[in-house]
């Protein structure tokens, strides 16, 4: 089992001016322990699951990305999850890209249906039904597919959006891995069985993960897909690993490692994410060892 890190909040230590320089240190610290993801929220306002209010530091996804793929050289990147609402498929294939290209090969597309209804009123941002968010995103992925090929610089033409030409140049470095999250049974794990490289659950128990990859199953055997093919992640948050649940982290992600999942990924819990990463580095050659 491999490990990822997902930063979710920038209010580090030594405030505003002190981000730039905190997330290099992270990157140099992820690529030291042996860290295989890294992966930013796609935000304009702090949400609540985090315990920050609103008006705490986000900063925008794909901008950070690119920081990053200058401060590193061989973890993965990307964010968990793109709203599907915030950027226009031809320009947000055309973004995951450039951070393709500049990271040398390194980016993923994470993608969702977007949930945060008050950023999007906020900034002025439409925010359709959930039925059509899902639609969106189905026609996303066709998008990002059809500008990833490049025989194929055509025409799209769906329900909401359309496309006089698909072209993209230079095309990425590696075709984007195409990570869809969430765990909803009939729309967002039908999605990864016909369009996802990987999926993202939360890591509830053993019990809901097993149940979720049971679905996935089925939808894949139902496209005709190869469920061996698809990545499977988790978002682990129950412990939280520190240094000193560190040992007991590892035994609860053995359980998770047995159902086949291929990477945990948690998220920091103090001001300084590259110091916790120093501190947690121990847990990836742990994880290594559960298979």
């Amino acid at each position: 089992m491999e490990l990822g890190i997902h930063v979710p909040i920038f209010d580090v230590d030594g405030g505003t001016t002190a981000i730039a320089g905190e997330l290099a240190r992270l990157g140099q610290a992820v690529e030291a322990a042996g860290v295989s993801w890294l992966s930013f929220m796609d935000h304009y306002f702090q949400i609540e699951p985090t315990g920050l209010p609103a008006e705490a530091n986000m900063l925008e996804g794909y901008t950070t990305l690119g920081y990053l793929a200058a401060n590193t050289s061989t973890v993965d990147l990307g964010l968990l999850v793109t709203g599907v609402t915030y950027r226009h498929p031809g320009l947000l294939a055309k973004i995951v890209t450039t951070v393709d290209v500049l990271s040398g090969g390194r980016a993923t597309l994470g993608l969702g249906a977007a949930w945060f209804e008050r950023e999007h009123q906020g900034l002025g941002v439409d925010f359709p039904p959930i039925s059509e968010r899902f639609e969106r995103v189905e026609e996303t992925l066709r998008i990002c597919a059809q500008m990833w090929d490049p025989q194929n610089n055509g025409p799209f033409e769906g329900k909401y959006y359309q496309l006089a030409e698909t072209l993209c140049s230079p095309q990425p470095i590696n075709r984007p891995k195409v990570l869809i999250g969430g765990g909803g049974e009939k729309k967002t794990l039908r999605l990864v069985a016909q369009y996802g490289d990987a999926c993202n659950l939360f890591g509830t128990s053993p019990e809901e993960v097993a149940h979720k990859l049971d679905v996935l199953r089925r939808h894949c055997d139902d496209a005709g897909r190869d469920f061996d093919t698809i990545r499977t992640t988790i978002m682990a948050s129950n412990p939280r690993p520190t240094p000193d649940t560190r040992d007991e982290f590892v035994r609860a992600m053995a359980d998770y490692a047995k159902l086949g999942i291929d990477m945990a990924i948690v998220t920091p819990t103090t001001g300084s994410p590259a110091a916790w990463v120093d501190d947690i580095a121990p847990a990836v050659r742990q994880l290594a060892e559960l298979g």
